[in-house]
């Protein structure tokens, strides 16, 4: 006769409770999926450069190996960032959003996005990257002032949002406030002006400014508030632009070198892990420091108004934790193996007879680094969700991977022949802008926020060293032609998500007169 052990017994209702905290806290399908959708967007660009490197580009087998191990991070540290995002930082911002607007006070909205854009943007990781390679301003004053400049413009979009303004009227004030500054900032620094657009947009700020645009929009009960709470990216992506134009001019920032990016040297593996494990300590305090401000946001709220309690609060403390550690990885990753390589590429292949490569390979390696970027990840499940299926999350995709493999080759081609960045900024604007008048007001808004999202980390730590390693070797100015990598890549989805807009409408007025003339041969019979 076997005797049961009470222990055993005991403890299952206990193991019974730690299983089900867990799925709630971290639901394992969740995580899976996600290191899925990691897996598929990175290993493209990882085959793709590791092929090039084997039959075009040598590159030294430690540098290879640390290349790939970056990838590895990278693709762990997405996953964990991605369900983080999900579990915590979309919560938060709709939470604070709902609450600053719940109160009536417009006043109190506007301050607390001013604070929101203020204080997220300074802990911005790619912001810091790009403030460190100019130097012709000092970097504090650089990343302040991009602040300053997200705050106001985010004020601005939460007041669209209060208001019902149209997106338009502020588009288009905001380009050509953009256009009239250009003509008296200094031409080799116009690019890097550009960039401080692109950059602000990253993986700490995308999601919460999206949300925070959803919680507010749903305080608004009329038909057009789900379209209204998109826009906020793009606006909060006008505002550095101007702002850092307005410091060119304070400064008469002139040019700027880029300092060299070495490629890791290990001559074994212990040494190569020595060198990863040696940057770890580094990213994690700018991690922590980046997401302080957001965690300081979710204690004032919690404390005043959202009140969260038992698993709820356990799950937003969950999430957090995993983005902290996802982004740890995914920087780790990228800095120390994606970057080095990426400069090197562009330099070999620029100091060759393939210069000329550089454009088709640019746009190849361009059509595949927007699927990594964590924040395009972000912008296309919640387009899906916000639209009810009505864009799909594949077609969103497609759009952007066109968008900036075309970017990623006209940069290339910039850095070859040295053509100035208007010439390709004024005419793709003023494309996009005319799109307005033809293309859905929601695709408007996806596509301008589309525009600042693309241009993520992968672009910060990957294609600009592509391009400042080619701009090296052909001896141009670095800050007049290689810069620019992020204001290109932000700019072609404005028109590629709007043609997509175009013809959704067009299909969309087919499909109306085709139910018409049924009803009418209905009604005739």
């Amino acid at each position: 006769m076997s005797v049961s052990n009470p222990s055993a017994a005991g403890g299952r209702p206990l193991e019974r409770f730690f299983s089900a905290l867990r799925q709630r806290l971290m639901p394992r399908t969740s995580l899976q999926e996600k290191w899925k959708e990691a897996v598929l967007s990175v290993t493209p660009i990882v085959v793709l450069v590791q092929l090039l490197c084997f039959f075009v580009v040598p590159l030294p087998t430690d540098a290879l190996a640390g290349f790939t191990l970056g990838s590895i991070l990278l693709v762990f540290g997405m996953g964990l960032f991605n369900l983080g995002t999900d579990l915590a930082m979309i919560p938060i911002g709709e939470g604070v959003g709902q609450t600053i607007t719940r109160s009536r006070n417009v006043r109190l909205v506007l301050v607390v996005g001013f604070l929101v854009g203020l204080l997220v943007t300074v802990a911005e990781p790619d912001l810091t990257v790009l403030a460190t390679q100019v130097s012709a301003i000092p970097k504090w004053p650089m990343i302040l002032s991009v602040a300053l400049g997200v705050g106001i413009f985010l004020m601005l979009a939460l007041l669209r949002i209060l208001k019902g303004i149209r997106l338009w009227i502020l588009l288009l004030s905001g380009y050509a406030a953009v256009l009239a500054l250009s003509f008296f900032v200094p031409r080799s620094f116009l690019a890097v002006a550009f960039d401080a657009g692109g950059v602000t947009t990253g993986p700490m700020t995308v999601p919460f400014i999206l949300a925070l645009g959803v919680g507010v929009a749903a305080t608004r009960s009329d038909n057009a508030a789900q379209r209204d709470s998109f826009g906020l990216v793009a606006l909060a992506s006008i505002g550095p632009v101007i702002s850092v134009m307005v410091l060119g001019i304070i400064y008469r920032a002139a040019d700027s070198e880029a300092s060299a990016i070495a490629l890791a040297e290990a001559i074994n593996s212990m040494v190569l892990f020595r060198h990863f494990s040696g940057e770890i300590p580094h990213y994690l305090l700018e991690v922590l420091l980046s997401m302080a401000p957001v965690l300081l946001l979710f204690l004032v709220f919690q404390f005043l108004s959202l009140r969260l309690k038992g698993t709820a609060l356990l799950r937003v403390i969950n999430g957090l934790i995993y983005a902290y550690v996802g982004l740890v990885l995914f920087l780790t990753g990228v800095n120390v193996g994606f970057m080095p390589v990426g400069h090197f590429v562009g330099k070999s292949l620029a100091g060759s007879e393939l210069r000329w490569l550089l454009v088709p390979i640019g746009m190849v390696i361009g059509w595949f680094a927007v699927s990594a970027e964590p924040a395009v990840q972000v912008l296309c499940n919640q387009v899906y969700e916000m639209t009810a299926g009505a864009v799909r999350k594949q077609a969103l995709q497609l759009s952007l991977s066109v968008g900036v493999a075309v970017s990623i080759g006209l940069s290339m081609l910039r850095v070859i022949t040295g053509i100035p960045i208007l010439y390709f900024l004024i005419p793709g604007y003023v494309i996009a802008l005319v799109l307005m008048i033809f293309s859905p007001p929601v695709f408007t808004a996806i596509a301008f926020d589309s525009g600042g999202v693309a241009s993520g980390p992968m672009t910060a730590t990957f294609l600009l060293p592509l391009a400042i390693g080619a701009c090296e070797a052909t001896g141009g100015n670095i800050t007049a032609d290689a810069f620019g990598v992020v204001a290109l890549v932000a700019m072609t989805p404005l028109i590629t998500i709007q043609l997509l807009g175009v013809s959704y409408r067009i299909r969309q007025r087919k499909a109306e007169r085709l139910q018409q003339a049924e009803a009418e041969e209905i009604i005739e019979l």
